[in-house]
């Protein structure tokens, strides 16, 4: 992806402008969540039982995290085309459903929703995958704080949807898979323009142009949570009193001026580049007169990957010329960890299969609580669980973004604290929210629990993506991405489907066959499958142990001295 590089420097607007596009773009990846708000329309007009509900939701999932396709091509292929797949995927998946619900085309088979639905939610890959790697690779030197807060803006997206299926559309299933058809395919070929690689300056800025990066991320980070708590207020809002269409409309209103808050970036730094253009020149020290420095376009922005230091040069070229007369034969040197590695030589790593287990569990048993969480309010006694949808929503949102710029505080200090390690703390609280919820559950512990297991569940996301750049480069990060991903519909599928889900149908039956048919109620219809999901989280918190104190050494070579460092071959692709 070079070749459509954008030559410039670190600080100018481009990059900012792009991680604004991504917020957006980031939105409309999170259509997946949108399946509770039109499946009732699924079962009911097209007459579906509920076993093949739960396969549309297998497809739902599937789609969704199958992004091994978009990170390959990645690499090959420019941003602005990844989003333009992942849009003709948007409109053609959820397009199909649309016909089937509205009543267009009768009689369409089982089978060609369930593809439809897997395609419609790919779109989901191919939208983070984009904007995911472009701007990871765009700011190198701030992984953790840009995935923290781009994964962020996904978990913010259904309480986006929730809002707008609710206050603007009416609650129509139908005008909502019209929204997803037609909507957000608009949204992103209107900003896939800006979402675009850069090639930044990766020598060291200064201290004022850090403490600039730094409060332009911050801002960002402030106007998301500002975004997630307005997005908590209006859900509440609406489900306590009925709202007019004005009302919500100007509710909606609000929320589009907060998701354009991160453009306040560029253009700031616009205004502040033509006053400083303003300002006159100060006279250059002697020393530097005499060698003046390089252009624009003469200074590398730079080193490439292949060229060794200076001291090195004429070590290399008496090797050279050993191997021209064939007195040396060269074998290529395997990668080192925060190397750039190809997918056949991460896949014998250790260090890959630690962190794919440890995330497998963090994600996994999160995943099983979100599936299920309807019917553990209803097991708690709990009448309406959207708040506990949103708390749990409140609480991803926030595990992700603070997830991204905590570790990325600690990993820069004196300490150099692994981020592994934050996926097993987050773990461990998760195995002791799990024991409460088996054995005290009441409606405070679950409104409780549900959000801290949302915001443990959001920290898994938010150390996997730059742990796995820092371990595995960014060459290949977007393979590698989509790689790790695949534990999430793994993980729903043994955690949720047929560890909780077979054990609450087991008690269910148990007691319609006493007597008591509204469901099941009591803490009796999870409590096995919590305590097995606590021993979970205590085995993944050991992984994630033993992951941090193997890559130590990385995190000693690339933040010492709390600056970032960045590897030869990870530089720029």
């Amino acid at each position: 992806m070079a070749s459509g590089n954008v030559k410039v420097k670190a600080g100018t607007r481009p990059p900012w402008v792009g991680l604004a596009a991504a917020a957006w773009v980031q939105m409309a990846a999170g259509n997946a969540y949108t399946f509770p708000l039109y499946s009732p329309a699924l079962k009911s007009v097209l007459g579906y039982d509920q076993r093949q509900l739960a396969m549309l939701g297998v497809a739902n999932d599937v789609g969704e995290n199958f992004g091994v396709v978009a990170g390959v091509l990645c690499n090959s292929l420019p941003p602005w085309l990844v989003l333009l797949v992942g849009a003709a995927f948007c409109f053609v998946g959820f397009g199909t459903l649309w016909l089937a619900v509205g009543g267009t085309v009768i009689g369409m088979p089982y089978w060609l929703l369930w593809i439809a639905l897997a395609i419609g939610t790919n779109s989901n890959a191919w939208f983070v995958t984009a904007v995911l790697v472009t701007n990871m690779r765009n700011f190198p030197l701030r992984r953790g704080v840009v995935a923290g807060l781009l994964k962020g803006y996904v978990g913010l997206s259904a309480a986006l949807f929730t809002q707008i299926f609710s206050g603007v559309l009416h609650r129509s299933p139908t005008a909502l898979l019209l929204l997803l058809a037609v909507g957000l395919p608009v949204v992103c070929l209107s900003t896939m323009y800006y979402v675009r690689p850069c090639t930044p300056a990766l020598g060291p800025g200064g201290d004022e142009e850090d403490a600039m990066q730094d409060g332009h991320f911050a801002f960002t980070q402030a106007a998301s949570v500002l975004l997630g708590a307005y997005l908590l207020g209006t859900t509440v809002l609406g489900s306590a009193v009925e709202l007019s269409d004005a009302t919500s409309y100007a509710l909606f209103g609000v929320t589009v001026l907060l998701l354009l808050a991160p453009l306040a970036i560029p253009v700031k730094m616009t205004l502040f580049r033509k006053l400083k253009k303003r300002r006159p020149p100060m006279e250059p020290p002697a020393a530097a007169s005499e060698e003046p420095p390089a252009s624009a376009e003469e200074e590398p922005l730079l080193i490439p990957s292949d060229a060794p230091p200076a001291d090195e040069d004429s070590e290399k070229l008496d090797v050279l010329l050993a191997e021209g007369e064939g007195a040396v034969v060269k074998r290529k040197r395997r990668p080192r960890r925060g190397e750039d590695f190809e997918f056949t030589e991460a896949l014998v790593k250790a260090d890959f299969w630690l962190l794919w287990v440890g995330y497998f569990i963090g994600v996994g048993t999160g995943v099983t609580v979100l599936n299920n969480l309807a019917q553990i309010g209803a097991a708690a006694g709990i009448a309406d669980t959207t708040i506990l949808l949103s708390l749990f929503g409140l609480g991803n949102f926030l595990g992700r973004l603070g997830g991204g710029a905590i570790s990325e505080k600690f990993v820069r200090s004196m300490l150099l604290v692994p981020r592994p390690i934050w996926m097993s703390l987050t773990q461990t609280i998760l195995a002791v929210a799990y024991l409460c919820l088996a054995y005290a559950l009441a409606p405070g512990v679950v409104y409780a629990c549900a959000a801290v297991i949302g915001v443990c569940y959001g920290v898994q996301f938010a150390v996997m993506i730059p742990t796995t750049s820092e371990l595995f480069g960014l060459k290949n990060f977007g393979l590698f991405y989509n790689l790790m991903s695949v534990a999430n519909p793994l993980a729903a599928v043994l955690f949720s489907e047929e560890l909780a889900g077979r054990l609450y149908d087991g008690e269910a039956a148990r007691q319609r066959h006493d007597g008591r048919p509204h469901g099941c109620l009591g803490p009796e219809c999870f409590r096995v499958a919590f305590v097995v999901l606590a021993g979970c989280c205590a085995l993944g918190t050991a992984v994630s142990l033993v992951l941090a104190a193997r890559i130590r050494p990385v995190y000693r070579a690339l933040y010492a001295g709390g600056s970032f460092r960045l590897p030869n071959s990870s530089q720029q692709h």
